[in-house]
């Protein structure tokens, strides 16, 4: 008996221990092996797909979806009419009282002007798994298949795609024959398996807006002219008898004497997969550490060169910065390719329409929010578009006070200028983030904010779902060191980071992270910051002396309907400060101060109640001003109400 019992309490042990060894949340995974043939003379492309799909979920699947992306890229699909529609709202009138609608102006009306040798379309001919052929069912750009065994949990398929599709006129990132000239920009090129999580089958028609895939493995090979370079997600395989800048150092290239040639990528533990390419690209590379950064342009004029060089040598000097702050970069190379219709990530990868280190600095950290960590963008735009603004702000602030100046490559009207905007705002804090806190803004007084929450293809105008996806998803992360502590903050990003990457987190998933961090309660900023639109709103009000102890007393009132914790600086006529920190009940906590200024924490200030009184010792005639939140962290809609001089 005590064997068996002892038996019995070991295997609880060991299972128990695996147990907690597994991931917090189950994830599919997948294998490509993708062969394809690129005809340049007609823009058709032909392929065949070898998946191998593993069914990490506790669920029977009896049936599976691939995206057809480029199915939208047809008049009167579904993209084209809802392009159409939105376009139909005035936004707006600008200062010569002309409507401002509400295109997306990359895409307005364009593919419903498609020709036929202009449109694009993705033809699955065939799925085929163990010998045979599965049902396929069309629905525009989502093809659903109708398996005839079903895939039990904890089992994997081996499928044969066959495939065909033409190459759109670039109108929405992918597609030929861009602006800038680019022959070829080809993302959501392949058949592409919809992600399945927790929530079940993530089926998004292709409409406009974002992502979401299944973490692979891709071996994509691709026949093209030989006189084309590419440029693509993952690690070329064979360098030194393609060359075009890939081969290694002293390695002679050997003759091409066939016609086309085909070039071999490898990723790991990416979930898409992008490739460009165009007969007169320039390459350039370096190695930063472990990783190899590359550069892909297309020489226009003399300024190319030196602007699409500062590009690499700008993501050379931030590339520390940034996994610091922000996480380390787990990919061996990452690739910056001009081929944009403004800029979209991909694995390892991204698609830029021109040089600016700015959008150079958003799209590459779009790697963390979304490639590595891989939040479902759909249902939360914001957490990658958010949290991705908020970062390249920081990384642009860091690169403009450390590097810009030095760059061999930016002309001295540049730095002059650069230098003028830092010495004008260095005294103002939030001044990095400015811009978001400005579009925050625009969109809270305008009447077209919806709740983050809301799915990003269902927005009812583009101005809400990008002001929401971008500005006001940046200011949750800034306002949050506001409630947190900067310090806390940033340690939160990291937290998050290398708790959640390559797990698909959620709002709450973060949430928590903050939570358990900073030992703060934040589930009451979630729902009025994610799910809802009210707005914040302090104000100074009256203030008094206390009869009986002689104190100066602050009114604060909260006008706005979303309640927050509160500084107040008051200075003094004697150059001396106070500040005063007043939490919020709901958050069952304070935050850090610096030490910079003596701080009073005061009682916490129910979320029922609009006013509360501040208390001071010193006299009201020795106040110079009172200051709710002079860190302007704060989203308040109305700042005008928030300072109080006291004349002499």
């Amino acid at each position: 008996m005590r064997k068996i019992t002892l038996f019995f309490i070991l295997f609880v042990i060991q299972n128990s221990s695996e147990l907690n060894a597994q991931p917090y949340r189950w994830q599919q995974k997948i294998k490509y092996q993708i062969d394809v043939k690129m005809d340049v003379s007609t823009n058709l492309l032909t392929g065949k797909e070898k998946i191998e799909y593993i069914n990490n979920s506790p669920d029977t699947l009896s049936k599976l979806f691939f995206h057809a992306y480029w199915n939208a890229f047809q008049p009167n699909s579904s993209m084209d009419a809802r392009s159409r529609e939105l376009g139909k709202t005035i936004i707006r009138q600008d200062r010569n009282g002309k409507n401002v609608l509400d295109w997306d102006s990359r895409v307005t009306n364009r593919i419903s002007f498609l020709k036929e040798k202009e449109i694009g379309f993705q033809n699955v001919k065939s799925i085929v798994i163990n010998g045979k052929q599965q049902k396929l069912l069309l629905h525009e750009t989502i093809v659903e298949v109708v398996l005839d065994k079903p895939i039990y949990p904890n089992s994997k398929i081996l499928m044969d795609v066959d495939f065909e599709a033409q190459v759109p006129v670039q109108i929405r990132r992918s597609g030929r024959d861009n602006a800038e000239g680019i022959r070829y920009s080809m993302s959501q090129w392949y058949p592409k398996m919809v992600e399945y999580d927790y929530q079940g089958w993530n089926a998004n028609p292709y409409i406009a807006r974002e992502f979401y895939g299944v973490w692979g493995d891709f071996d994509v090979k691709i026949t093209i002219d030989k006189n084309y370079m590419i440029a693509a997600s993952g690690v070329l395989q064979n360098p030194n008898s393609i060359g075009f800048g890939y081969e290694a150092t002293g390695v002679k290239v050997p003759a091409i004497n066939t016609n086309t040639i085909t070039w071999n990528f490898k990723g790991e533990n990416i979930h898409d997969f992008v490739w460009a390419a165009d007969d007169q690209y320039k390459h350039i590379s370096k190695k930063v550490g472990n990783t190899v950064l590359h550069v892909f342009y297309k020489q226009k004029n003399g300024l190319a060169d030196s602007a699409w060089s500062n590009v690499l040598w700008s993501a050379e000097k931030v590339l520390p910065y940034m996994e610091s702050k922000f996480g380390k970069y787990p990919y061996p190379q990452y690739s910056f390719i001009q081929g944009g219709d403004g800029g979209m990530e991909y694995a390892m990868a991204t698609l830029l329409k021109g040089p600016g280190v700015g959008t150079v600095f958003h799209e590459w950290m779009h790697s963390w929010y979304q490639h590595i960590l891989g939040t479902n963008e759909s249902l939360f735009a914001w957490m990658d578009e958010g949290f991705t603004s908020f970062a390249e702000n920081e990384i642009t602030d860091y690169y403009n006070n450390n590097w810009m100046q030095k760059s061999p490559w930016t002309t001295e009207s540049s730095k002059l200028s650069l230098q003028k905007t830092i010495d004008e705002n260095k005294e103002d804090l939030p001044a990095k983030q400015a811009d978001n806190y400005a579009g925050y803004f625009a969109l809270a007084r305008s009447p077209y904010e919806e709740p983050m929450t809301t799915h990003a293809d269902h927005f009812n105008t583009n101005f809400g779902y990008s002001l929401a996806a971008y500005s006001k998803g940046a200011v949750f992360i800034n306002q949050l060191g506001y409630i947190v502590g900067n310090k806390e903050r940033d340690a939160i990003l990291l937290d998050y980071y290398n708790q959640w990457k390559f797990k698909h987190p959620n709002v709450n998933d973060f949430v928590r992270v903050a939570e358990k961090h900073s030992g703060i309660a934040l589930q009451w900023y979630k729902e009025y910051w994610v799910h809802g639109t009210k707005t914040i709103d302090y104000a100074l009000g009256n203030i008094t002396i206390d009869t009986t102890s002689g104190n100066t007393q602050i009114m604060l009132k909260r006008v706005g309907k979303m309640p927050m914790p509160v500084d107040v600086l008051i200075t003094f006529k004697d150059g001396t400060k106070e500040m005063h920190y007043v939490p919020l009940n709901l958050m069952y906590g304070a935050k850090p101060g610096d030490g910079a200024i003596p701080r009073t924490i005061h009682a916490e200030w129910r979320w029922t109640h609009p006013e509360y009184i501040v208390t001071t010792s010193k006299k009201i005639n020795q106040i110079k001003s009172i200051e709710i939140d002079p860190s302007q962290q704060m989203a308040d809609v109305n700042r005008s109400n928030n300072k109080l001089v006291i004349p002499d």
